[in-house]
């Protein structure tokens, strides 16, 4: 039996987003004289909770130049799935069981010495060559060689005899920030930071920095290949805004399971944090914060339901949450609609981060493993 929660993935509007995007970086490059840069689709977090394994296929249909995943096992996890084109591992790597990247095919991120000297040491044992990409710290200070010390940190990798670099990568702090200086710093570090690893012996190689924000902010930062994630599944990183018709890709739809009168001054839910300043109908959907929905959304956030919004009252439990009906004809087996359309109406991740207190990528990646996804057929 199906629970009554579900998100359902359209796998259509994925595809045509990632079009989008196409046209948008080809239309831009096409006015320069330049052909457009390769698209590496980011599918980690399980595809920012659309499930990778059929996004990853929906966007290798579409085209993608590589995807791009946080670690092996997601990368592991890709294969499986029948992901027959190039697979990015973004993570670190250097207390890893790199075996996986071998025997899947798995092109690896160098962002420590220690990682390359681990890459190194597993392509020499099984005598063969690995490509690699190098990410650059240029400001985020998580992973990567550091800009201003690449002649002391670099020598060792790029003599490693069974690597071959195949491109170098950075990431941006701040490209959702149009006010922050970072994002132009960084800019200008990493082209140095790439001229100076040729200078230091390696060949000419493809770049890559631009997440989905820096997309949208700036063509001078799309190079050889852009990662967007984002915009992929319909959200445009706030506060930055875009032109793009991009749709979003999951809905989250439920069903009222109860509905009964509460009188003024009753309370509902835990902690009797929403007490009822009138005569009102409360109706129950079995979702909570063990589907991923955000405990801030209680007496802050709203669903759709007949095609109208209503807010959500007291504590958002573990399975279930209440809705106020007061005034509204619905019945038990009603839909509601907790992120998406319903007539004329939409709750947008953006909508549900604010609310919540939150970022609209955590919206998307929480959503429970016990919320069964839905697919459309992909185009």
């Amino acid at each position: 039996m199906t629970r009554c929660t579900s998100a359902h993935v359209d796998l259509r509007a994925l595809e045509a987003n990632f079009r989008l995007i196409g046209a948008y970086l080809a239309g831009a490059r096409a006015r320069l004289g330049l052909p457009p840069p390769g698209i590496i689709a980011v599918v980690k977090a399980n595809a920012y909770g659309h499930g990778a394994a059929r996004v990853g296929l929906a966007l290798e249909h579409a085209g993608a130049t590589m995807l791009a995943c946080a670690d092996i096992e997601e990368g592991i996890e890709l294969r499986r799935s029948g992901v027959r084109t190039d697979i990015l591992v973004f993570g670190a790597l250097s207390v890893s069981d790199v075996s996986g990247l071998f025997e899947h095919r798995l092109t690896p991120t160098a962002s420590t010495p220690a990682a390359g000297r681990a890459l190194q040491a597993a392509a020499a044992a099984r005598a063969t060559r690995l490509r690699y990409h190098l990410k650059i710290d240029t400001g985020m200070h998580r992973l990567g060689f550091r800009h201003d010390n690449l002649d002391r940190t670099l020598a060792e990798l790029l003599s490693s005899p069974n690597l071959v670099l195949a491109a170098v990568a950075t990431h941006f702090a701040t490209a959702d920030d149009p006010a922050s200086p970072l994002f132009e710093a960084q800019r200008l570090r990493f082209e140095a930071a790439v001229a100076r690893v040729e200078a230091l012996g390696a060949p000419k190689v493809a770049r890559h920095a631009a997440n989905s924000a820096a997309i949208l902010r700036d063509e001078r930062v799309w190079y050889d290949f852009v990662r967007p994630g984002a915009l992929l599944y319909g959200l445009v990183p706030p506060p930055l805004t875009s032109t793009l018709a991009l749709e979003p890709v999951m809905t989250i739809r439920s069903r009222i399971v109860s509905v009964k009168g509460v009188h003024a001054g009753e309370s509902v839910g835990y902690g009797a944090r929403f007490v009822a300043a009138r005569p009102s109908r409360i109706a129950i959907v079995p979702a909570g914060y063990a589907d991923g929905l955000d405990v801030g959304l209680g007496g802050r956030g709203a669903v759709l339901v007949r095609g109208r919004r209503v807010p959500i009252v007291g504590a958002v439990s573990m399975d279930m949450l209440a809705i106020d009906v007061t005034g509204l004809a619905v019945e038990t087996g009603d839909e509601v609609v907790l992120l998406g359309r319903q007539g004329g109406d939409e709750i947008t991740v953006r909508e549900m981060a604010a609310a919540a207190g939150t970022v609209p990528y955590e919206v998307l990646c929480r959503v429970g493993t016990r919320i069964e996804r839905i697919y459309n057929a992909a185009e």
